[in-house]
């Protein structure tokens, strides 16, 4: 069993408007049976913290998805627009 992961999420060049505007989240991952990774988070940061227009947060498999979060890890996101 996986134990929690604490991890910093922040949201910007613009992609935070996606979040009511806030740009730092300090949060606690659950423990589950398997490590977490980046693809994992993106489902959870769509069901937990998302706020508005899901399309334009993820679009197709991109980036490192099967990194395994570690805890204490800083995730940044940076719209596209912006070269995110």
């Amino acid at each position: 069993m996986a134990a929690p992961v604490a991890i910093h999420l922040e949201f910007g060049g613009g992609a935070e408007l996606l979040f009511n505007g806030v740009k730092d989240h300090h949060v606690t991952l659950p423990s589950q049976p398997d490590p977490w990774d980046v693809k994992q988070l993106l489902v959870w940061i769509q069901q937990n913290l998302l706020k508005e227009r899901p399309e334009l947060f993820v679009q197709g498999d991109s980036g490192e998805l099967e990194y395994q979060l570690q805890d204490q890890d800083n995730v940044v996101f940076i719209s596209t627009l912006h070269g995110g």
